[in-house]
């Protein structure tokens, strides 16, 4: 006689032949769609087979209970390793704690089977209640299905209960949907074009489909279908192709990864693209023949450009209830009148061409079309659907139609002008419409740039950086606002803004060509569009020279900004005001667009300091005198003022400082820096430390002794401390400030507040000698290092120009743990003094810079060529 257990290994064994015969058939290239149907039909069997032996053991369970698929188990759209959400339905008869034990049974058999189960116990009266704070419990209910137990119970909610609630509570559960969406968008950046994307989550993913199909249901329970669903949003063709290709493309990670994974990174996205996933049914390729990643990357981002579009014009569509936001900006018109031109208008904020007629078509003629979208960058409403679908069949007429010059040239200022000048672009460019007007831009629509540094697409990037100088023209709040006000100033003293969006615009549009220094190849670019624009000289120039240097600022904060010599040669590169206010802008602007962290008040600090100083030098100013360390400066008096009787005190203190010491502290940071310097008979290592939750900052202030800063790096890396920023000062005196800024790679100061006043002793202890900083080191907690994904190739640099007494080391390698304190130790060996010390990481780039001297003197060449052996060895020995 069969057992339970062997029952139940029975079904186990029986449901893992079929998880592996449905992962075959996936493998063999059944699509996307028959896999997680399969999946949730060997589901439903499970379920169906455990319930009946729980109903064979309690006959109680044989009514008053149904267990309902939903969600996406409720779509039957199971993928390999998503969760089974299973709702058990009571009746209003049956108690909860009743049943409790053998639905944990089931549930916990399920487990066992290694399946991922979500189970949610409610009664039948709770399906009628609408709770906007809990509202995904009511969406999944919009998906479901009675797997097993009491048919009629599931029928008095399915048909009687749950219709009542979405008519009852219809606006609600929409707009509650509209906010939920949204919020999920924003935390995405209101963007599809990640270079990792999350397939199921990102703008365009997976849960955009749902939604789509949410509203679609919530409508048609209301009964009042508006225009945008009484037809289809877009050619269901294309549409059902995305939706497919997205299908595959999420079996194939779930397999890949083993889990419930959906991020398709770098590795992942070789992986599909050389086994074609997706191609073969949409573009007829052979699924063994694979295609080129960036190929294949295109392809994913242009089927989630059209989830993405029909969920934006859904979205759009939802009546707003009163009091909520509209996305809509309106202009300041006289009451009730929304912006309309000549073969346009809106309507509740959608863009809406005039009918057509039998001698002009506004989708045709290029000015209603350019004049539309520029009414678009400046209110920020959004292209209607019948707009949209118009504009998609016009672009051959719309080609065949379009001047060059002024004609072209007036209307795009416009559009680049306006403050929703990315949003319209996107737009644009999602029509082609985009490069109809630029073709140069073409090269890099959804172009992926793999680096550990850059979030989105060359094209997106594009888009957030004119975003990011557009924002400049709002109120400014939050943490950057010290900062943003400053920049908006600078915005508000360009007399062509226009031309820096132009130059914006196109700076990156030779990554699609290039394999060398794009910057050149974008500016080449250029001069064919500026050509066709018929800009004057001047503007032309102003334009080029923006592409042309675009990363000369970025470059030139890697050095000391205060030295002469750098902002000399940076304002070699600029030559005009105007062309430094307009690179200044861009450069703010460019890394704010490579990630959202990326642009720390620090950095933003710093690009100001160093437009002042540049706009200083080309003023003609004499800067040195200004920021002299003597005790008539200026600077000395703003510190002395804080200790007026130590004014003599303070000016031999500073004087002999870098000027970048001077300028990027405070006065009151100076002074406790002095005021630490003076209590050196009473302990020689002053510290100060200064603990936040994201990157916290370390100051030694010392007199002058070899290795200081090495130790200082090694009691950092003893700590599992990652070292983000950091410099180095001397003064005439020989007392050292040095900086450090890290993050707590462990966790441990945040998780144990005790361990604060440990982690200074312990630094302390190492500066003084009474720990050899070797123990430390010894106890250090060592975990595997991860594979970097991107390898950095070892490159450093030495520049006896740069500055008029030290000689200049750039080093660029892998971030790894220990770097600095490896860098710092072999110069120490060599005998080199670091005078400056910039230390930098751009994800997993460090950047390091060393102002040296040698005997108080530059370094000779035989000198340079011997420690720059000995710096890769150190940088290989390290990185073991």
């Amino acid at each position: 006689m069969q057992t339970n257990d062997d029952l139940q290994t029975g079904m186990r064994d029986q449901y893992q032949r079929r998880m592996l015969e449905i992962r075959g058939a996936f493998e063999a290239g059944a699509s996307g769609s028959a896999t997680i149907a399969a999946r949730a039909l060997a589901i439903d069997e499970l379920v169906q087979s455990l319930w009946r032996q729980a109903v064979g053991q309690n006959a109680r369970l044989a009514a008053g209970i149904a267990l309902l698929a939903v969600g996406g188990y409720g779509r039957g759209e199971l993928f390999p390793y998503s969760d089974v959400d299973l709702l058990f339905l009571l009746d209003g008869k049956t108690a909860e704690k009743d049943v409790k034990e053998p639905i944990r049974r089931v549930s916990q058999e399920l487990w066992d089977y290694g399946i991922r189960v979500s189970p949610t116990t409610r009664k039948a009266s709770e399906c009628e209640k609408f709770d906007p704070e809990v509202a995904e419990f009511t969406l999944s209910l919009l998906d479901h299905r009675l797997i097993a137990g009491d048919a009629a119970l599931y029928e008095r909610v399915a048909v009687q209960a749950l219709p009542r609630l979405l008519q009852r509570e219809n606006k609600t559960i929409l707009w509650r949907l509209v906010e939920i969406t949204r919020a999920r968008h924003a935390k995405y950046g209101e963007t599809l074009f990640h270079l990792e994307p999350n397939i199921k989550d990102c703008p365009g993913g997976l849960r955009d489909v749902h939604v789509c199909a949410w509203i679609s249901t919530l409508r048609e329970a209301q009964k009042q279908a508006s225009e945008a669903n009484s037809e289809p949003l877009l050619p269901e063709e294309e549409f059902r192709q995305a939706v497919e290709f997205l299908y595959r493309v999420r079996c194939f990670l779930h397999y890949r990864h083993e889990r419930d994974d959906n991020t398709l990174d770098w590795r992942a996205q070789d992986a599909a693209a050389a086994g074609a996933i997706g191609l073969a049914a949409s573009n007829g390729l052979r699924s063994h023949r694979g295609a080129d990643a960036a190929y294949w990357m295109r392809l994913y981002f242009r089927h989630a450009r059209s989830v993405e579009r029909r969920v934006s014009q859904m979205l759009d569509s939802v009546p707003v209830p009163t009091g909520a936001v509209s996305r809509f900006r309106s202009l300041k018109l006289r009451r009730g009148a929304e912006p309309m031109g000549h073969g346009y208008r809106f309507e509740q904020g959608r863009l809406m061409l005039d009918a057509a007629t039998e001698r002009n078509d506004p989708a045709h003629d290029p000015d209603v079309v350019l004049q539309a979208f520029a009414a678009l960058s400046l209110t920020g409403g959004r292209l209607g659907q019948q707009a949209e679908e118009r504009l998609s069949q016009a672009l051959p007429l719309l080609s065949a139609h379009l001047e060059e010059g002024a004609a072209l040239w007036n209307p795009l200022r416009g559009i680049l002008a306006g403050r929703h000048a990315g949003d319209t672009l996107r737009a644009m460019h999602a029509l082609g419409i985009l490069e109809l007007l630029i073709p140069e831009f073409h090269g890099i629509d959804a172009l992926v740039i793999r680096d550990a540094y850059h979030r989105y697409t060359v094209d997106e990037h594009t888009f957030v950086v004119i975003d990011t100088l557009h924002e400049l023209e709002a109120a400014q709040t939050g943490p950057m606002a010290e900062w943003t006000t400053k920049f908006s100033a600078i915005l508000r003293d360009i007399p062509h803004p226009e031309l820096l969006y132009l130059g914006a615009l196109l700076h990156d549009t030779g990554k699609g060509r290039s394999s060398g220094e794009h910057s050149k190849e974008s500016a080449r670019m250029a001069k064919s569009v500026l050509a066709r624009l018929e800009l004057d000289p001047y503007e032309s120039g102003l334009v080029i020279g923006l592409i042309e240097n675009h990363l000369e600022m970025s470059a030139a904060l890697r050095r000391d900004i205060f030295d002469a010599e750098t902002v000399r040669a940076f304002a070699g590169k600029v030559m005009t005001p105007e062309a430094l206010r307009m690179l200044t802008l861009f450069t703010y602007g460019d890394i704010n667009a490579v990630h959202p962290d990326a642009l720390t008040p620090w950095k933003a600090e710093n690009i100001f300091r160093l437009y002042i100083a540049t706009s200083n030098f080309l003023d003609r100013s004499v800067d040195d005198e200004r920021v002299s360390a003597q005790v008539e400066s200026e600077l000395v008096h703003r510190v002395a003022a804080l200790l007026p009787d130590k004014r003599a005190e303070i000016g031999a203190y500073l004087e002999g400082f870098p000027e970048r010491y001077l300028r990027t502290r405070d006065p009151e940071q100076i002074r406790g820096h002095y005021e630490m310097s003076t209590r050196f008979g009473q302990d020689p290592v002053q510290l100060e430390f200064r603990y936040a939750l994201g990157v916290s900052e370390i100051t030694l202030v010392t007199p002058d002794r070899p290795e200081l800063f090495a130790t200082m790096a090694g009691v950092l890396a003893a700590w599992g401390m990652n070292i983000v920023t950091a410099d180095a000062f001397s003064n005439r005196q020989g007392v050292v400030v040095d900086s450090f800024r890290f993050t707590d790679s462990f966790r441990t100061l945040e998780m144990n507040a005790s361990e604060h006043g440990a982690f200074v002793k312990s630094v302390h202890d190492v500066m003084t000698g009474t720990m050899p900083l070797e123990k430390l080191l010894s106890g250090r907690r060592r975990s595997r290092r991860k594979a970097p994904m991107v390898v950095v190739e070892h490159r450093m640099d030495f520049d006896d120009e740069a500055s008029s007494h030290s000689t200049l080391l750039q080093v660029v390698a892998q971030d790894v743990p220990g770097l600095l304190r490896a860098l710092s130790l072999t110069l120490a060996a060599h005998g080199c003094n670091i005078e400056v010390a910039l230390v930098d990481t751009e994800g997993e780039t460090a950047i390091d810079v060393f102002y040296l001297t040698k005997e108080g003197s530059k370094l000779e060449a035989t000198d340079e060529e011997g420690l720059r052996l000995a710096l890769l060895a150190a940088m290989e020995a390290n990185a073991r």
